[in-house]
């Protein structure tokens, strides 16, 4: 029995100055076939698109599903100051014309040194980048394209990582009414008794950011608690947060969005718990019911 795959060895080639091959040939190839980029599933929005006083972007590509679009800068050869300063500067262009979409930068090169990578990875903490190394092979009579992507896009932490961080550190009753008062944890405990009628085994879990919630034992913060000294947030997470947010203000309560948890904060004041009880009851309803679908 023969295998049916033969090894065949391949040379690498570098594009930059290649009598055959440039970066128009290049642009084309991916403008083609863009899942080469390994950057998802995403369609050609323009190629070569004209920036005000400031050149043209090499390719702009959309994500098919979501809301997200890609800046890609291409240079042949190694990378440079010049180069990244461009590719950063068409990003933000692009976030200024249209912040109704998430931007994201995208660097590729054939050569990414380790001293401009460092760079980069520093830049990567506030600037949504990501850096692709292109590397040209030939085998025999043939060209193959392959892209390596030696920096992602900066992943926060999630609040699972927050929480399991969290709990690494002392965080109690005590700890809760020192950083709050004795009246704004009487105010989380009036919030907890809404959520015992909601299901009977919701109990209050300390962290050091906020009170979360347990429920028969299992984690589950679809409520967070943080308890200040005037007053108490309550943060919930639900998939609506827009009409959430649009209720709450009808009521009278005052709202604050933490986009990067994805949670709606209501401020509420001494005394404003027994006041909104049926508003909250009805939201802590639905938030849990999700949370547990």
């Amino acid at each position: 029995m023969t295998n049916s795959l033969q090894y065949v060895k391949n040379t690498k080639i570098w594009l930059k100055d290649h009598p055959e091959f440039d970066e128009n040939w290049l642009q084309g190839i991916i403008e083609n076939d863009p899942s080469i980029l390994g950057l998802g599933d995403i369609v050609l929005k323009e190629s070569q698109r004209v920036q005000p006083k400031a050149g043209r972007l090499d390719l702009l590509f959309q994500d098919a599903e979501e809301d997200k679009r890609f800046e890609v800068e291409i240079m042949l050869g190694k990378v440079d100051e010049s180069h990244i300063i461009r590719c950063l500067e068409y990003w933000d262009m692009e976030k200024k014309r249209f912040p109704n979409y998430d931007h994201c930068a995208v660097l590729v090169a054939e050569d990414i040194t380790s001293r401009f990578l460092n760079v980069i990875s520093l830049l990567n903490r506030t600037v949504p980048l990501i850096v692709l190394q292109m590397n040209a092979l030939q085998i025999e009579n043939k060209v193959t394209l392959h892209f390596t992507k030696v920096l992602d896009e900066f992943e926060p932490g999630t609040d699972e990582d927050e929480e399991r961080l969290s709990e690494r550190e002392i965080a109690d009753r005590a700890y809760w009414e020192k950083r709050g008062t004795a009246t704004t944890m009487g105010m989380a405990d009036e919030c907890l008794k809404i959520l015992k009628e909601i299901s009977s085994s919701l109990t209050f879990k300390y962290n050091k950011y906020y009170i979360g919630l347990v429920d028969n034992n299992r984690v589950n913060n679809f409520i967070q608690l943080r308890p200040k000294k005037k007053y108490l947030d309550v943060g919930i997470r639900i998939a609506d947060l827009e009409s959430l947010k649009e209720s709450a203000t009808k009521e009278g309560i005052e709202t604050t969005h933490d986009k990067r948890w994805g949670y709606i904060y209501l401020t509420l004041y001494e005394g404003e718990v027994p006041t909104y009880k049926d508003f909250l009851k009805g939201v802590f309803d639905e938030a849990y019911k999700e949370s547990i679908t």
